[in-house]
């Protein structure tokens, strides 16, 4: 008998010092976990929708940029701000592209380009709202890939025209 009491304060012993190491090791994890990674915690993601810039070189049109571009964004700020997020980010990357006489496709400097419209969209609304641009998509279409003067993508080959039916009365 005394040997069962001995076994079972044992057994609660072992199971109260295993459930204090738990919440001790949980402890100092949630302690580490503060600090949130880079892409993970705090900021949100805002993605903005497709946008299409034409490049114009010499008064006429070289081609087309095609867009899709995500921001991270501070939601606090996001709350502040009185004109549409998508609204903001579209107009500000349009004219980012736009403007650039120096943009262009064949020199392209994908830093330079996310490092600029970040920063161009941080000074017009005067403050650190977007910490990156994500790039989802970026395009270029040439004007020659563009214009077709065939609507149809195939052409549909030509029937030969049918004969003339001949009588066989022979009138």
């Amino acid at each position: 008998m005394i040997k069962f009491i001995v076994a079972a304060l044992w057994l609660c012993g072992v199971t109260v010092g295993a459930i204090f190491f738990s919440f001790s090791q949980e402890g100092q994890k949630t302690a580490a976990a503060e600090a949130p990674a880079p892409f993970f915690g705090g900021l949100d993601y805002v993605k903005a929708d497709l946008i299409s810039v034409p490049l114009i070189r010499n008064a006429r049109v070289d081609g087309y940029v095609l867009a899709q571009l995500v921001y991270t964004a501070e939601p606090q700020e996001l709350r502040k701000l009185s004109v549409p997020i998508q609204n903001l980010l579209a107009d500000q990357a349009y004219s980012f592209i736009y403007a650039d006489p120096a943009f262009d496709m064949a020199k392209f400097d994908l830093a330079g380009f996310k490092t600029g419209l970040r920063d161009s969209i941080n000074k017009r609304v005067g403050s650190q709202l977007i910490h990156e641009v994500l790039i989802e998509q970026i395009d270029y279409l040439p004007k020659t890939d563009i214009r077709n003067k065939n609507p149809q993508r195939f052409p549909i080959p030509e029937r030969d025209p049918e004969p003339p039916a001949t009588d066989a009365s022979g009138h």
